[in-house]
């Protein structure tokens, strides 16, 4: 047998425990925490012992970083992704508010919001997990500044508007009616919240 094939297959089956590990416990840390989150529940809950866990993982931390980094990109891909499919920097603002509309229903089986339950989980626990999480706000944040900034260049958004300030309070408003739609099990918040954004995009940022 070719040996750079056998390893490479042994690889791949490494891989793939390392992905079923993190698909598996990733809705789990999500729902539970860092800190609630325990070995024995992951063992219970993908089904290997724990010399395999860690065995394809330094240890819980690491997992519990590249579960996080799991469950951003299934939850909050989808957003990118319908930002994307537009093409000028106004139309992106508004899928952005469209996808929010209905984000409840996209994270609620997986227990909420990754930025917000592993951002408060994780503040005063565990460092490498808080900058992780705030690393990813400033991505999200940026990302809507780049959207306003190519609508200003387009001559859709007022170019006396400041593209960080307004980012930085769309994103917060999306976070708080985020909180407010978990707690209260309702899309309600959201398409609220996604309303009064649409109308200061309307009032007070577009020419």
């Amino acid at each position: 047998m070719n040996i750079n094939y056998y390893c490479g297959m042994v690889t791949t089956k490494a891989a793939k425990t390392a992905e079923y590990i993190i698909e598996t416990v990733a809705p789990y840390f999500n729902k539970h925490g860092y800190t609630g989150t325990s070995l024995s529940d992951i063992t219970k809950a993908t089904g290997l012992t724990k010399g395999a866990i860690y065995g394809n993982f330094a240890s819980k931390e690491d997992l519990a970083v590249q579960a996080f980094n799991f469950t951003v990109k299934s939850r909050l891909w989808p957003v990118i992704e319908a930002i994307n499919q537009e093409n000028t920097g106004l139309n992106k603002l508004h899928a952005l508010t469209s996808f929010y509309r209905n984000y409840y229903d996209h994270v609620s089986e997986y227990g909420g919001c990754p930025v917000l339950n592993v951002g408060v989980d994780s503040m005063n626990h565990n460092s490498v997990l808080y900058q992780r999480v705030v690393s990813v706000i400033g991505k999200m944040t940026q990302g809507i500044a780049d959207v306003i900034l190519q609508a200003q260049n387009e001559g859709s958004i007022k170019a006396s508007i400041d593209a960080t300030t307004y980012a930085n309070r769309i994103y917060a408003q999306i976070q708080g009616s985020i909180f407010l739609s978990i707690i209260t099990q309702s899309n309600q918040n959201m398409v609220d919240m996604m309303n009064h954004i649409d109308q200061m995009i309307a009032i007070e940022m577009k020419v």
